[in-house]
């Protein structure tokens, strides 16, 4: 693990106070929806590194309280899918340039898939066994690194934290699915291809170049390192309000700069294909798959805001989870409410509504939802808060989209 090293406190301060990019509700939701506990703790408060004084480190993640999302772009040998980075892990270090590491051999839990299976989280499983992998295929040992280095350093994943009735080893449970769920957040594959930026055997780009894009598409600058001159990981850094099982990830500004030079950076495409093209494999890892159950974002001029809630409508709120049935071409899609179908242009679910098929469209490593061949969608507004907005076909509307579908 990178120390951070040394930081002035008064660019230390600077740079936390960053604007966090646009609202966290989507984080928040996605946490909430898919963690089997409830920590139980408010989410309105100051964010961890900003507090002062004694502070309830079951709800304040503390000393840990700066928390780096680190990713792997991994060439030799390649691990993960050819169009998307992979999971390195979530790291909880102290808002001083400290940090600490293996802080409870007690839990240091083995067998972490049999441990998430028994729980309830297969699916979280099966995404880390294509997006969280080992460069030498232990991916089992790398599991339980992660969780023993980092996640026993965590204080609001103490089990004295955790609701009684917990199993043993929820905390832990708790933490990949935080970590996969937060990795889904951050398609930096998919933000760096939107500027144009894709794995090439000849191309070189600048830091500048690199960092302009990630932070056009995310609203923060992480931190990019490399092996020499080629790029292999990233950091995306973070303060939390709340507890690491459902509290809000708040993006912040990288405190420190990375490893890679201004210049003559290699971005090298996996398995030494070449440059990928579009036509590329679904969120889980399995090209041209169709996930069973999904998440749909809308993603408006290059930005996720928000998505489908079980009723088809736009909001950026808790949400839905979508069944669906069938191959990429000719699907049929489900919520809590009922059936999905498309009515007078309208996109809707509910225990009335007739069943209409849909198809996907692979772009740029993400898959899009299609109606009747078109990616396109629109609404009468932009939601916000409680406000939610009807979904429609076409562009016919004032606010265009596009609806991205992301495997649970």
């Amino acid at each position: 693990m990178l120390a951070i090293g040394t930081i002035i406190l008064s660019a230390w301060i600077s740079i936390v106070s960053a604007t966090p990019l646009q609202s966290p509700t989507e984080y928040t939701s996605l946490f909430r929806r898919n963690t089997s506990i409830s920590s139980g703790c408010s989410t309105s408060g100051v964010a961890s590194c900003h507090t002062s004084g004694s502070v309830d480190t079951c709800c304040t993640e503390s000393p840990g309280g700066l928390l780096l999302q680190t990713q792997f772009w991994d060439t030799n040998p390649s691990t993960g899918p050819s169009n998307s980075w992979t999971i390195h892990g979530l790291w909880p270090d102290n808002c001083d340039g400290t940090f600490e590491e293996n802080c409870d051999t007690s839990r240091a839990y083995t067998n972490i898939a049999s441990l998430l299976s028994a729980q309830g989280a297969s699916s979280t499983l099966s995404y880390m066994q294509t997006h969280w992998v080992d460069i030498n295929g232990q991916n089992e040992q790398f599991w339980e690194h992660e969780w023993s280095t980092h996640g026993t350093c965590m204080s609001t994943l103490e089990p004295s934290c955790l609701p009684g009735s917990s199993p043993k080893g929820a905390e832990a449970v708790a933490f990949f699915q935080t970590v996969v769920k937060l990795f889904q957040t951050l398609p930096t594959y998919d933000w760096l291809a939107n500027a144009g930026i894709v794995p090439s055997t000849s191309k070189t780009f600048t830091l500048s170049t690199l960092t302009s894009a990630l932070k056009s598409a995310s609203g923060v600058t992480p931190a990019l390192n490399c092996n020499g001159s080629t790029l292999n990981s990233i950091s995306w850094y973070f303060n939390l309000k709340g507890s690491i099982v459902d509290g809000v990830f708040v993006p912040i500004n990288t405190p420190q700069s990375g490893s890679c030079p201004s210049s003559g950076i290699k971005y090298p495409p996996k398995s030494g294909s070449g440059t990928p093209t579009t036509t590329s494999s679904s969120p889980t890892g399995t090209p041209g798959s169709l996930p069973a159950r999904a998440i749909i974002n809308a993603i408006r001029s290059g930005s996720t805001v928000g998505g489908l809630l079980s009723l088809g409508t736009w909001s950026t709120q808790t949400l839905a989870t979508f069944t669906l049935s069938g191959t990429a071409s000719s699907f049929t899609m489900t919520s809590s409410k009922g059936s999905c179908g498309v009515s007078g242009g309208k996109f809707s679910c509910g225990s009335g509504v007739s069943s209409t098929t849909f198809s996907v469209v692979s772009s740029s490593g993400s898959l899009l939802l299609a109606s009747g061949g078109s990616t396109s969608f629109s609404s009468d507004g932009v939601p916000s808060g409680a406000t939610v907005f009807d979904v429609f076909t076409g562009s016919s509307h004032s606010q265009d989209y596009i609806l991205q579908i992301v495997g649970t």
